[in-house]
């Protein structure tokens, strides 16, 4: 469906497997290069619904692409009561966000960039995501089960949490596992 992209050789610049399966539902081929210590620091003054689309930028410059190579990159972020959190730095960090988010909406944000040597656009989707109020119980279990140290807010939209802890959600789920494909798909269409 996306024959205008043969002409490129697609790099996603993400370790995430949720993304690499997103992306390959939508018949892209591609391969997968990321680099190792990248520094994902924003200044704290930037507005929250800013921050996810800054770091896919970042990302994407610190890329030297040949001519025929189109990249993707993506970050995304919860946003709760106006703290930003990204991924968890251990099982306390995971405890605390996800005590945070029990029984509120958030956001999350992704942030995409798609860029090749002489084109470059950023968006970002946001979701609201309404979590159940959640027991230490359940929140301990969960993180000690998936151990979620490498997600967002520290839970998995499809994962255990998901199934029996969001009670609501306006917006893309797949955004909220780290890849809005339709919003992709359609940019991609007329890249």
């Amino acid at each position: 469906m996306l024959d205008n992209l043969n002409r490129y050789d697609i790099v996603l610049a993400s370790n995430s497997p949720r993304r690499r399966e997103l992306l390959g539902q939508l018949g892209v081929k591609f391969r997968v290069e990321t680099i190792k210590g990248l520094d994902e620091s924003y200044d704290p003054s930037m507005p929250v619904s800013e921050v996810a689309a800054y770091l896919s930028q970042l990302k994407a410059s610190a890329y030297s692409l040949a001519a025929n190579e189109l990249i993707i990159t993506a970050d995304t972020v919860v946003i709760c009561e106006g703290e930003v959190m990204g991924k968890p730095a251990d099982r306390a960090d995971a405890y605390r966000m996800i005590r945070a988010l029990s029984g509120r909406t958030h956001q999350v944000i992704t942030g995409v960039t798609i860029a090749t040597t002489d084109k470059k656009e950023t968006f970002s989707n946001v979701t609201e995501v309404t979590f159940a109020s959640l027991t230490d119980k359940e929140i301990y279990h969960y993180i000690d089960v998936y151990r979620p140290y490498d997600k967002a807010g520290a839970y998995g939209i499809q994962e255990w949490i998901g199934y029996m802890g969001i009670i609501g959600i306006n917006g893309c789920y797949y955004n909220v596992m780290g890849l809005p494909v339709n919003h992709l798909y359609t940019l991609l269409k007329t890249f």
